[in-house]
């Protein structure tokens, strides 16, 4: 059994775009209902509101003179908000998010149908009044559809996020294959090697190729009168342009990611601290505009669905220290120092193919030591341990990078 999400534009009708602007207030004022009632009870008796408790409160809400509108709603909408929040606090509890937060009409504005959403012809049908939805389709919407995210973007364009579920699973991993190491860094954006060649793939500074049109649109925006509406209009002109930045940026990371996919079956990449990482205020903006969490996330995910393998090595291996040919380590290598000769033997290192190098020699050590003998099937040369324990993270494991500021590109 595997779940895989569709991500599909929407073009719902100016009645249906006035239905889900209330089915987004009702749900976002419901969250912050719900939330505020949690951090009341919690405060009075030491325990929290349930899922089902906050649905208790669902039906006296709509009878009440002031709330009657939330019956207007979709019910599993609403409910859907409930288990939302339920899921929220217990990851907060279990240390895997931050406390939950209020919501705001003036951020991305989503909604969910757990159930009951069909596919009929070029449209998505809707339960309740919302109705059949044209949407571009371009994929194949061949599973059992599960649950369907439906979300406004600050640019003004719908989306619907089309959960499927499938009855069969994905490949069994498999490590019979060529192995690539994977060095991100700021200058060049990714440098491979596949044991045979360096490759290096630049950074596109997609951010930078569209600055000058951001604050031009921005210092319309600043100059419009608060709450008015050609203000709303001037930020939605602003919302586009960093929807631009976002789109070019997600296709170069799809296509560099499917290119190294299609043509390796086991990636060896770096577990960055990317939050830590971008803390560093004079790196921040260039680290942020890179995408390299990201950019892992979709190596995984098609790994994950080719049947190959994602093994992260730990953020601490001193991979740009470290001479990939009689791995002698050296103390220091400044961020601004680009080639180094090893002390020891005498090669002339490239900072960033040396990394590389030695990221895939510790990813082939590591499917060694796990038993599965790729590194003597291929003749490896398996490197001694040095520097702290690494980790091994196989692509089924989410990971976001999602970070005490290191050396880019490099321990």
């Amino acid at each position: 059994m595997r779940r895989q999400a569709v991500k599909i534009r929407l073009y719902p009708t100016d009645q249906q775009v006035k239905i889900l602007a209330q089915h987004f207030g009702c749900a976002r004022w419901w969250w912050n209902y719900g939330l505020n009632k949690c951090i009341e009870t919690y405060k009075a008796t030491g325990k929290g509101l349930s899922q089902s408790g906050l649905n208790s409160l669902l039906p006296a809400l709509k009878k009440d003179e002031e709330t009657e509108w939330l019956g207007e709603c979709y019910s599993q909408i609403l409910q859907s908000v409930s288990l939302n929040l339920s899921r929220a606090y217990k990851n907060f509890f279990d240390g895997r998010a931050q406390y939950p937060k209020f919501k705001s009409r003036h951020h991305r504005q989503s909604i969910q149908y757990p159930q009951k959403v069909k596919q009929v012809n070029d449209c998505l049908k809707f339960p309740g009044t919302l109705g059949v939805v044209k949407a571009n389709i371009h994929r194949l919407l061949d599973g059992t559809i599960k649950t369907v995210t439906v979300s406004k973007c600050p640019s003004g364009k719908y989306y619907a996020s089309v959960l499927m579920e499938y009855e069969d699973d994905y490949p069994t991993p498999s490590t019979d294959g060529k192995v690539i190491g994977v060095d991100l860094g700021i200058k060049d954006f990714a440098i491979t090697y596949d044991g045979e060649k360096v490759s290096k793939y630049p950074n596109p500074k997609h951010l930078a190729k569209y600055e000058k049109k951001l604050a031009k649109k921005q210092r319309i925006a600043a100059r419009k009168v608060k709450g008015s509406s050609r203000r709303r209009k001037a930020l939605r002109k602003v919302a586009r342009v960093y929807e631009q930045v976002s789109n070019v940026r997600q296709d170069y990371l799809h296509k560099l990611s499917r290119k190294i996919v299609d043509n390796n079956q086991v990636v060896v990449v770096e577990n960055l601290n990317v939050k830590g990482m971008v803390r560093n205020d004079k790196l921040a903006k260039a680290i942020s505009d890179t995408g390299w969490g990201t950019f892992v996330n979709f190596l995984s995910y098609k790994l994950e669905r080719n049947g190959g393998m994602l093994i992260e090595i730990n953020r601490w291996f001193p991979s740009s220290k470290l001479c990939s040919n009689c791995h002698y380590q050296i103390k220091e290598l400044s961020l601004n120092t680009r080639t180094w000769v090893c002390p020891s033997c005498g090669t002339h290192h490239d900072r960033d193919g040396n990394a590389a190098m030695n990221i895939r020699t510790e990813g082939v050590r590591m499917l060694s030591s796990s038993g599965t003998g790729e590194a003597n099937a291929n003749g490896e040369e398996v490197r001694p341990i040095r520097g702290r324990k690494p980790t091994m993270r196989p692509s089924s494991v989410k990971l976001e990078a999602p970070t005490i500021p290191l050396a880019v590109g490099g321990g």
